[in-house]
């Protein structure tokens, strides 16, 4: 299966330039500690509040005409449906979103107000209906990770922070999901700046990603485990099959971190970096305030992948 390459990628940054936000990279001199320095990505300030803009709407620009004309089908905890609905907006293309029942309001509300359609089914059949609505309608899927374009797209982020970060920058912290966004981000950075480790973050209650890593192979946790994360971002049972070629080829190493550890994190960002971030948002960083043996890193960026939170969840653990 053919890995994106550095044409996929900057043919992506050109269709998404305008759409997307060149998100800055920050630094954080409020983090360093023992001679270790931060830079944060925050890709929250994306006009819908996640990095996913970038792959959704460099999916939908390269649709034929045929297939605008036909309209879109989307699954997603509520990131991708944000993406995917604006995307079509802009695009003059007719979105559907299937959503889980579980997925937070405040998602759900920001999806229908780029005027997409919504479903919302149980958790378990988030990932059937569309297949079986772009059967019925002849809709054309466009899947929140696995997909080519998805992943280019993602890798806009990997490109922007090769060209903006400090020489001696050596680790990049990215969060994992179904892999899409790590799975670019990694490939602009070994394809450019192949001294930069690149490592995967996610949850420990959704670590299916570190398990497939480590064995080999794609490995698929059950919804009922995933879903127990306060990370909604980040419930996906598995990686995508292309984003796992990408994962085994470029990335150096996948860590876990902790429900408190992710919940203290939204928190600190918030007061120290002024940066709010959604729980999915805030795993990478929380990697390196809680897992700094197991980096290694000296000079290190973090994805911040999303601002999405619902006011009453951070006003909860800005109290904590």
């Amino acid at each position: 299966m053919a890995l994106v390459g550095l044409e996929e990628l900057r043919a992506a940054r050109e269709r998404v330039a305008g759409v997307a936000v060149r998100t800055p990279l920050v630094p954080a001199p409020w983090a360093e500690d023992g001679g270790r320095r931060l830079w944060l990505k925050p890709e929250n300030l994306q006009p819908t509040g996640a990095f996913k803009v970038r792959g959704a709407y460099n999916r939908l620009a390269a649709l034929s005409d045929d297939e605008r004309a036909r309209g879109v089908v989307a699954q997603s905890s509520g990131n991708h449906a944000q993406a995917v609905a604006y995307a079509g907006r802009l695009l003059g293309i007719k979105a559907v979103i299937v959503m889980p029942d579980t997925s937070p309001a405040v998602k759900v509300e920001a999806t229908r107000s780029f005027g997409a359609e919504v479903l919302l089914v149980s958790p378990e059949e988030r990932d059937t209906v569309p297949a079986e609505l772009a059967e019925r309608h002849g809709y054309v899927w466009v899947p929140p990770y696995d997909d080519p374009f998805i992943i280019a797209g993602q890798g806009t982020v990997g490109l922007e922070i090769a060209e903006d970060a400090p020489a001696e920058l050596d680790t990049v912290l990215v969060p994992v999901s179904g892999g899409g966004l790590i799975g670019g981000t990694a490939a602009a950075l070994k394809l450019t700046r192949p001294g930069v480790r690149v490592v995967g973050v996610e949850p420990e209650l959704a670590a299916d990603a570190q398990a497939g890593l480590r064995a080999g192979r794609r490995v698929a946790w059950p919804v009922a485990d995933t879903y127990r994360t306060i990370a909604d971002g980040l419930r996906t049972p598995s990686v995508g099959v292309l984003p796992y070629e990408h994962l085994t080829a470029y990335v150096d190493d996948i860590v876990t971190v902790t429900e408190d550890e992710i919940r203290a994190t939204v928190a600190l960002l918030a007061r120290r970096g002024r940066i709010v971030a959604e729980p999915s948002g805030a795993v990478a960083p929380a990697a390196y305030f809680h897992r700094a043996a197991g980096l290694g890193g000296r000079a290190v960026a973090a994805v911040v992948s999303g601002g999405n939170i619902e006011p009453a969840l951070l006003a909860e653990l800005l109290a904590g």
